[in-house]
């Protein structure tokens, strides 16, 4: 669990309207609504590799990235891991176990550095019940994480590795997990293999075949997407692209 860093007197009632108010989740609270959601959120940092939930926590905070990536991932007893999703500035994450009060279903880990607020679920649950609009705004995320999760099973179960890597790129692409605005996927083949249930060789052969038709170019713990349609034409067809 991160370190609740509430009292840091940089962290002012101001900057978090500023950054609350710019997250699409918030953004069309009324000004009161939205100063009183001030109020419950506490803000705290996280460095690269911090657990900040594991699977099996009790969900009493619900967590707003306000800068960097958190993985959320779950393992096996002989240790693979399986990254489910990767969650950027703008997002949030913890609202499963936040709503149905069970269990979190899966861990939590700072891929980057990462800025949080966070918000106790005894303070957000009535707070929703409160503002009927953000709870259709909860309503429509989660029906986006069961499309996502739907997606990843059917490729998994119908996409042979090239299509399954393509798509796994275009979607990280169209969420936006750039650095800087740029191309560049802030993503390791290691990461890559753990989203499709492919091994990293397998991953890292198939990469060198689309940089060799500059589909992509691969750096130090990135991937640069520069064909995005033909990534596109690939994941669609469901055709071999080695």
């Amino acid at each position: 669990m991160p370190q609740d860093k509430t009292g840091d007197p940089r962290q002012s009632s101001g900057n978090k309207l500023s950054v609350l108010r710019k997250h699409p989740i918030f953004a069309d609270l009324d000004p009161d609504a939205l100063d009183q959601l001030c109020r419950y959120a506490k803000h705290t940092t996280v460095k690269r590799g911090a657990t900040i939930a594991a699977k099996g926590d009790p969900g009493n905070n619900l967590f707003a990235v306000i800068s960097g990536t958190v993985k959320i991932s779950s393992s096996s007893p002989d240790g693979r891991n399986a990254i489910l999703n990767l969650i950027g500035p703008g997002e949030i994450f913890g609202e499963i176990a936040v709503l149905d009060g069970a269990p979190r279903s899966a861990d939590a880990t700072a891929n980057t550095n990462c800025e949080l607020y966070i918000i106790d679920r005894r303070d957000f649950l009535p707070f929703v019940k409160s503002q009927p609009a953000l709870a259709m705004k909860f309503i429509e995320l989660l029906c986006a994480r069961l499309r996502w999760t739907s997606q990843q099973v059917e490729q998994v179960i119908l996409q042979n590795l090239p299509g399954r890597l393509a798509s796994a790129l275009l979607g990280l692409t169209e969420e936006r997990k750039f650095d800087s605005g740029s191309g560049t996927l802030a993503i390791t083949q290691q990461e890559i293999s753990e989203m499709v249930g492919m091994t990293r060789e397998s991953i890292n052969k198939q990469l060198r075949a689309w940089a060799g038709r500059n589909w992509v170019r691969l750096e130090h713990g990135a991937i640069v997407v520069l064909d995005i349609d033909a990534l596109r034409e690939l994941a669609e067809s469901g055709l071999d692209g080695e």
